[in-house]
């Protein structure tokens, strides 16, 4: 039978980190470790995106032509109503033809989008993100985390060979009242937590025994496994029972450099492990969420040539973290403190005409190439450079172009909901067609952007 699995993946963790120390100066108390903060820009949309460009540029055209089915699960989309999963379509240029899905509102959502894609038969990109916080010195503000994961799940048949063959799972669904966040709400609400221990204990090792017969496996087969949750004494609880007899023991559930990241927590995690794996590895990641669920994987040889593009621990080793966001823009940054903005006035809202008119620029950075003049046109052109010539631009992506910063200035009285506003200018490389683009830069520390000795500075 042909494999079915994982044939790519990407985790995406915030530039900005803040330090849990920080919290406790404002309100006294302890912290320790690092959490991730998405920028005041970034949304679960936008962090979707980035997951899945980095899960699919590995494979390239043929990445994109290969996905039927795209799937985005969140606690906090950035829309109700509207699809989510569209905007992340349209930024990543899948077919018209795939198709787009929301699977949205609860943590456990994000392990019933995985499932669905491992047991049914497209090549489907699970994306899944989320922004966590709580109110001011709560445990949610303190050991939450922001950040997206991606997985590309499929077969032999798809861009690329099954890296992570999918061997089996169990799952245990039981309703009880744990944690719950009206719509609308900031802060989520929890029972008194012996409550949720003594509920998810036998949840956990039902899933887990499930999963073992399922499998055909015994807990020595098992090189590592990762327990994920938003009950940290459940998580604590069941991966102490789980890791008994697993050769590695338990993997690394990012909470202290990263934070607990709601949704997109399991599939994060599932990425670090992935990248850290050797072929014939076994891997298990369980989720307790409103019931537990287990994922089993075997780790193929294809993983030898599989190079992620940016993983999970490089990231966390370039963010932020000395000195951290200041905790007042932290609470700016998630609506729990309302600043001065600059005295300029507000940029003109969003135009959907104007939008669905020029797609590909807006949502995938698709510029347009005259053939007759050589020339990238951003944004897009409808004509040729020469009037007389007849040959009509052709699209021309530029979503992983690199280009160079020749300059830049810092502005202080634009409108932002952040100031100040950092704008660059940027000429893209040759190897990608050229081109010049003024832009605004983030994820930066605008009292430390400079240009170092005398050259200009690389741009992705």
């Amino acid at each position: 039978m042909t494999a079915r699995g994982i044939v790519g993946f990407g985790g995406y963790i915030p530039w900005w980190r803040m330090q849990r120390s920080s919290i406790a100066a404002a309100h006294g108390g302890s912290g320790k470790g690092t959490r991730s903060v998405a920028s005041y820009d970034e949304d679960t949309t936008s962090m979707a995106v980035e997951a899945g460009r980095l899960a699919l540029r590995p494979f390239g055209d043929a990445g994109r032509s290969s996905v039927t089915q795209l799937l985005f699960s969140s606690t906090s989309p950035s829309y109700t109503d509207k699809t989510n999963a569209t905007v992340v379509h349209a930024a990543l240029r899948l077919d018209r033809h795939t198709t787009a899905f929301d699977l949205n509102g609860s943590v456990r959502s994000a392990a019933g989008a995985t499932r669905l894609a491992l047991e049914g038969q497209h090549t489907t990109l699970v994306t899944m993100s989320d922004l966590r916080t709580g109110l001011p010195n709560s445990p949610d503000e303190r050991d939450g985390g922001d950040g997206a994961a991606a997985l590309l799940i499929g077969d032999d048949t798809a861009a690329g060979p099954v890296l992570a063959e999918y061997l089996g799972g169990g799952s245990a669904t039981e309703e009880f009242v744990d944690r719950w966040r009206s719509p609308g709400d900031i802060r989520s609400k929890q029972w008194e937590d012996r409550f949720g221990e003594m509920r998810y204990g036998p949840l956990a090792a039902e899933a887990w025994k499930l999963a073992l017969n399922q499998t055909g496996l015994v807990a020595g087969d098992i090189a590592s496994v990762a327990v994920v949750g938003t009950h940290t004494r459940a998580v604590k609880q069941a991966g102490g029972k789980v890791a008994g007899g697993v050769r590695r023991g338990l993997a690394d559930d990012l909470a202290a450099t990263v934070g607990n990241t709601g949704a997109s927590q399991l599939g994060l995690v599932l990425v670090s492990m992935l990248e850290a794996a050797e072929p014939g590895d076994v891997l298990a990641v369980m989720s307790l969420a409103d019931g537990a669920d287990v994922f089993v994987f075997r780790v193929t040889d294809a993983v030898r040539s599989f190079s992620p593009v940016r993983p999970i621990e490089s990231q966390i080793a370039a963010g932020n973290i000395d000195p951290g966001l200041p905790y007042l823009k932290f609470l700016s940054w998630k609506g729990m403190a309302t600043v001065q903005p600059p005295n300029r006035p507000e940029p003109a809202r969003t135009s959907s005409s104007a939008a669905a008119r020029n797609q590909a620029w807006k949502y995938g950075f698709v510029g347009s190439f005259d053939p007759q003049s050589g020339t990238v046109h951003l944004p897009p052109a409808r004509l040729s450079h020469d009037a007389e010539s007849l040959e009509t631009p052709t699209p021309q992506p530029m979503a992983d172009a690199e280009g160079t910063i020749v300059t830049f200035t810092v502005d202080r009285l634009a409108y932002s909901p952040s100031p100040p506003v950092v704008f660059a200018v940027i000429d893209f490389d040759e190897s990608a067609g050229g081109g010049r683009m003024p832009i605004e830069l983030t994820d930066v520390d605008a009292d430390r952007v400079a240009i170092v000795g005398m050259g200009c500075t690389p741009f992705r």
